[in-house]
């Protein structure tokens, strides 16, 4: 995004008494301004001894877009670590991902949890 600014220097001539000869000159400037990055949060799948795996390669390939590969590598690693990360998404993204999957385990039964945390 482009901020324009609008310099003004004016200046009058007094050699002329009542005459109203005032006028103003302007320079027209751009100046770029800085636009922060929104923060990044990182989305955790969390293990539990009941949740089928298969279910959450599911999650995985439905809700986050991972192939059947990443998928399962990201469902082994939950398993095996207990935690492992399904994406990286600006905060209200991670949010809605989050809520998703949870919905999803409350309506199949599954204890699965969810989290975010900052990046």
């Amino acid at each position: 995004m482009l901020k324009k600014t609008l310099k003004i220097q004016s200046s009058s001539n007094n050699d002329d008494k009542g005459a109203g000869n005032e006028f103003e000159t302007g320079i027209a400037t751009k100046e770029k301004q800085k636009i922060k990055r929104p923060s990044l949060y990182r989305v955790l799948l969390l293990n539990d001894d009941y949740t089928p795996m298969d279910f959450v390669i599911y999650i995985l390939q439905d809700i986050f877009n991972k192939t059947s590969d990443e998928a399962v590598q990201i469902m082994l690693l939950v398993h095996n670590a207990g935690k492992g990360e399904a994406g990286v998404f600006p905060f209200e993204v991670a949010e809605t991902k989050v809520t998703q999957v949870m919905d999803l385990a409350i309506k199949n039964a599954h204890p699965l949890k969810c989290v975010m945390e900052k990046h």
